[in-house]
């Protein structure tokens, strides 16, 4: 199973798909407490099972939130939970 419209992760409220790519799929949702929308990317249950491709995904995040540059997305956090199946 992957998220859906209305399924909820925390204060996230998933609102749809973006995109897929090599490392996972990316949502819209939108941050019940701050009122904001946000992008999710949650990596396949395999590339979560998997210490590199998990690494890998860790140090993307990272490296991102090391950035501050309007054209270049913000990091906010990194959750690691059961898989959504």
């Amino acid at each position: 199973m992957t998220l859906s419209p209305g399924m909820r992760l925390g204060p996230y409220e998933i609102v749809g798909a973006i995109g897929t790519g090599g490392m996972g799929e990316v949502f819209l949702a939108r941050d019940t407490k701050l009122n904001r929308d946000v992008a999710i990317k949650v990596l396949p249950a395999a590339f979560a099972d998997d210490p590199e491709r998990l690494a890998r995904f860790t140090r993307e995040a990272q490296t991102l939130a090391s950035l501050n540059h309007p054209n270049i997305a913000a990091i906010f956090g990194m959750e690691v939970g059961a898989p959504v199946r």
